[in-house]
């Protein structure tokens, strides 16, 4: 049997009496037509059956791929199962979408020698970099600075021109620590996310993890110590945010003589596993163990315990991130943008036993 000839570009400015350019003008919206010429096209097109062209063909005359990649600095099975990834996420890839523009997984290349990454092989207009390292060179900025792509970075450092958006971290960490201290804690334990592509679960000196971790959000949080003043009594790094690598490190953490009678964990999901921990060990929170979080998501299943956390917005990161990549795609050059933090104290932290009241 014949195959059917699938009507052209031609064949629509055939039958509505416009010319090729005409036609093209409508379907890339790139130069003025009269709605009266834009909906003779549209009617012969829809008489024709014709589609629209294809997109390898649009690719080519506009110099556009019209898909953005998304750097994801874990396994995807892991980034899946964090509510703030996905929250942050489903607002990007909706908002982008709502621009016509698609969004291609990519994961982060490692910078070791012979390495090929899809980074840079892959066509995209633009980047959006999850997380990046916070020292000895960032791959996935050297590869899209020598690809010329704009790139938008989530909190880390960013080369000059790319969307940059940040939180202050350190600072709101510092204040959970401080809100410890106040209580009169004294042994004060940490519980941070994974140092890098590949970790463990496993306790770490303070010096060999700030060495040694390449992700920003963890450095700087550690960091936060030093600027309360407090030296961590316990230092373990969890092999992923989620609870059950949380519940694994608390068991490390409160192994450790003398127990910690606090924990400060970087994102809710390991404080959440650190109360189950507690649960499991007999230890009450917050009478006999203090614990805080990161993120500000909904864990249900510690009730009728409410977390001490930082709250941040999940879906105003993803917005804020797909309006940069469509101020770069325009030639623009988008003003850095800083999300505020909300301190929630919740019921997890209490004086420890020890201390008097005042």
């Amino acid at each position: 049997m014949a195959r059917t000839r699938r009507p052209t570009m031609a064949d629509v400015a055939a039958l509505a009496g416009v010319s090729l350019s005409t036609v093209s003008l409508t379907y890339s919206g790139a130069g003025p037509l009269s709605a009266e010429t834009r909906a003779k096209v549209e009617r012969a097109a829809a008489e024709l059956g014709y589609g629209g062209p294809a997109p390898h063909a649009q690719a080519l005359r506009s110099g556009r791929t019209g898909v953005v990649g998304v750097v994801i600095h874990e396994r995807l099975q892991l980034s899946l199962r964090d509510p703030l990834m996905l929250r942050i996420m489903d607002a990007l890839v909706g908002d982008l979408g709502q621009m016509g523009l698609g969004v291609l997984l990519i994961p982060t290349p490692t910078g070791e020698p012979g390495e090929r990454s899809l980074l840079e092989t892959a066509s995209m207009d633009a980047a959006v970099l999850l997380r990046v390292r916070d020292h000895d060179g960032e791959p996935a900025i050297d590869i899209l600075r020598r690809r010329g792509l704009p790139m938008v970075v989530m909190e880390g450092e960013a080369p000059q021109g790319a969307g940059i958006l940040e939180i202050d971290d350190r600072a709101a960490t510092a204040a959970l620590i401080r809100h410890l201290v106040d209580l009169g804690h004294e042994r004060i334990g940490t519980i941070t996310l994974p140092a890098g592509l590949d970790g463990e679960t496993r306790v770490r000196t303070l010096e060999d993890a700030l060495a040694e971790t390449a992700w920003t959000p963890v450095h700087r949080r550690l960091e936060a110590f030093a600027d309360a003043g407090v030296e961590p009594c316990v230092v373990v790094e969890a092999r992923a945010s989620i609870a059950a690598e949380g519940l694994a490190a608390a068991h490390l953490a409160l192994a450790q003589e003398p127990r910690p009678t606090a924990l400060v964990c970087q994102s809710d999901l390991l404080a959440g596993g650190a109360i189950l921990a507690a649960r499991e060990l007999g230890i009450p929170v917050p009478q006999h163990l203090s614990i805080t979080g990161f993120d500000g998501i909904d864990l249900p299943w510690i009730a009728p315990l409410e977390l001490t956390t930082q709250v941040q917005d999940a879906e105003a990161k993803g917005h804020a991130m797909a309006a940069e990549v469509k101020a770069l795609l325009a030639g623009d050059s988008p003003e850095p943008v800083v999300m505020e933090l909300e301190l929630r104290l919740g019921n997890t932290t209490a004086r420890p036993p020890h201390a008097s009241a005042t």
